[in-house]
């Protein structure tokens, strides 16, 4: 690899020796949060794409047929002077619906036109997921509606959080976009407001943190649909799900306890009328960032205070992201066809079959499990279904997204969402099409789905510095390498490690076991708790699956390099560093360290590393370095 610059002695704090040179010059776009290895990745595809998407626009380039209604939707958002004349007009009859209903026995009646016609959310989110112990089937599914925060411990600890004010700055936008609601006095504009912030809060105690969340096993709580009905004295449950799935049976899963214990606290007038405001708003939040510029603009300055973002997109950036969020899988098909090469999928796919067999060789020494598990274990390793690069066929959902020239940006807006609702609760009565991908080929990311127990490894990120055919290997394994490992370990993190081959929940353990691995899973959660930063610190219970993914994917890689005879292990860990990069607004930063289930990148780099003997070699670490950790509080479980 190239000669490197340190900033200070790695040794002392990996991190820093390796992008601090990078952090002193690097520039955090305006209309961004931050910069670094996966967002500068993003960076550089967006800009391809979207000079891609302005020629097919103008004519300058003929528009692949593939594309078509993703140019299309592009057009209408870069219409800017047609979204100016239309403004919030093509939802005026829902609002004037959602307007003339109040109290609980309207909100009863009208529960299926309110949401399924007309499109607002319930103060309930009931939908269509694949059945976590039937994993080749879809279930109904319950759980409670968002918060205006980002998460509940922002309600919590309101004075060290700046919750008021946050909620403060929320009401400004708020009212500033009602202000272009025609016929909205401002009065009525206050009450809205004001109902729903009352609404807010009464969720705010009542459903899941991202600590909660987090643990997705947990989310699984089969009830029938009597039961849940019987918990919402009033609103008429039952006869809600009859009309929007007829034939739906009797099973659902509860993924928030709690909410279905307390909602029927919501169930009074008074609540239903501060949850019909705050239903009100969202619908108009949504649409307006759909509207003209200046409500699109404006719609965003919550989010952009909250993440230190200082302006909003220009706006052909706005038309590409609109065009492309919608037709994800679709757009990601033209990215892989077109710049994912042949050589490079076949060297990639080698590199994840190497790391398979090499997890499969790692469980076979691991004498913390018995013979029993580390066959089951092994099983799951060997019926992973790999993909990579981009999808060979996209979900039947996109027939249904139609583009009409005649329309304007929002009324197409309208009808696409209306449409994917459709679709998606027809999924109900369909088995599980394990060949769709969660993550579009453009996209710079990877992930493991545990109900499928499948890797998707999109072409976005099989670039530098993660990948490429002319870096060292030792350089592609610290950097794609670690991060299929980390996906791998996804398989048997404290989430995975519940579900078996085929992604169904199922306990595959012996009890002793399970008891060692749960210790491990411990320490792996006390090692990245309470770790400093932006005057924070890191929560470990939060974090920890990610980190024991971080910490498999890192061992993984090494052995892999020691199977292909690498001595110098220093490209390794530098380019582990280097790919976590990243600079960053500090409130992102505050934000991120509660609702992220990864560690801080800062600590990716630094932490991981201590625990394997490599690093110490490699460096030449000593007790008395910053980087060093004592081998009793060391930590590989996979």
């Amino acid at each position: 690899m190239a000669e490197i610059k340190f900033a200070c002695r790695p040794q002392d704090d990996l991190y820093t020796a390796v992008n601090g040179e990078w952090e002193k010059t690097a520039v955090i776009p305006a209309d961004r949060s931050s910069v670094g290895g996966f967002a500068d990745l993003d960076i550089g595809v967006e800009k391809l794409l979207m000079h891609e998407f302005e020629a097919f626009r103008t004519g300058a380039e003929p528009t692949p047929e593939l594309l078509t209604r993703a140019v299309a939707l592009y057009a209408q958002a870069m219409d800017a002077e047609r979204r100016q004349a239309e403004g919030l007009k093509p939802i005026a009859a829902d609002l004037e619906f959602i307007s003339g209903l109040s109290g609980l026995e309207a909100v009863s009646d009208q529960a299926y036109t309110l949401s399924i016609e007309h499109g607002f959310p319930l103060f309930f989110n009931v939908d269509v997921d694949v059945d976590a112990k039937d994993s080749d089937h879809h279930v109904l599914s319950i759980a409670g509606p968002s918060t205006i925060l980002p998460d509940t411990s922002y309600y919590a600890d309101r004075a060290n959080t700046h919750a008021d004010e946050m909620l403060q700055a929320w009401s400004a936008m708020v009212r500033k976009i009602l202000a272009h609601v025609e016929g909205l006095s401002s009065d009525r504009a206050e009450a809205l407001i004001a109902g729903a912030l009352a609404f807010d809060a009464r969720i705010a105690t009542m459903v899941k943190s991202s600590v909660e969340w987090a643990d997705y096993i947990a989310a699984y709580n089969p009830s029938t649909v009597a039961d849940v009905a019987a918990k919402m004295p009033g609103f008429g449950f039952e006869a809600y799900l009859d009309r929007r799935f007829p034939g739906h049976g009797s099973k659902i899963i509860v993924a928030e306890p709690r909410f279905l214990d307390e909602v029927h606290n919501l169930l009074n007038d008074e609540a239903m009328n501060e949850y019909l405001a705050w239903a009100y708003i969202r619908k108009v939040l949504n649409a307006a960032s759909y509207a003209s510029e200046e409500l699109r603009t404006v719609a965003g300055e919550f989010r952009r205070g909250l993440y230190g973002i200082k302006e909003a997109p220009a706006l052909d950036k706005y038309a590409y992201h609109t065009a492309s969020n919608i037709f994800s899988d679709i757009v990601g098909i033209y990215y892989g066809q077109t710049y994912f090469g042949a050589e490079a999928r076949a060297d990639i796919t080698e590199i994840v079959k190497d790391i398979i067999a090499t997890y499969s060789e790692r469980i076979a020494t691991k004498e913390w499990l018995s013979p029993n598990t580390r066959k089951k274990a092994q099983l799951k390793l060997s019926t992973m279904v790999l993909k990579l690069g981009y999808p060979d066929k996209v979900s039947p959902e996109y027939d249904t997204y139609l583009v009409d020239e005649h329309d304007c940006l929002l009324t197409t807006m309208l009808k696409i969402g209306k449409a994917a609702r459709a679709y998606r609760d027809t999924l109900l009565f369909k088995d599980v099409d394990r060949e769709l991908w969660v993550m579009p080929g453009h996209m710079v990311n990877a992930c493991y789905n545990p109900t499928s127990n499948d890797l998707t490894f999109p072409a976005a990120i099989l670039q530098a510095p993660f990948y490429s055919i002319k870096q060292s290997r030792a350089e592609n394994l610290g950097g794609i390498g670690t991060v299929i490992g980390h996906e791998i370990s996804h398989a048997f993190d404290n989430n995975g490690a519940q579900c078996d081959e085929k992604g169904n929940i199922n306990n595959w353990w012996t009890e002793e076991d399970y008891k060692n691995f749960q210790a491990m899973t411990k320490a792996e959660t006390e090692q990245f708790d309470h770790l400093p930063l932006c005057g924070s610190y890191t929560n470990g219970e939060l974090i920890v699956s990610e980190s024991i993914a971080d910490n498999g994917g890192v061992g993984a890689a090494l052995q892999a390099a020691h199977k292909e005879g690498i001595t110098d292990l220093k490209p390794f860990f530098i380019n582990y560093a280097k790919i976590w990069c990243m600079k960053a607004e500090d409130s992102y930063r505050l934000v991120l360290l509660k609702v992220d289930v990864h560690a801080p990148n800062y600590w990716r780099a630094n932490m991981q590393p201590r625990n394997f003997p490599e690093w110490y070699e490699a460096f030449d670490v000593k007790e008395t370095d910053g980087m060093y950790l004592a081998p009793e509080k060391r930590v590989s479980i996979w």
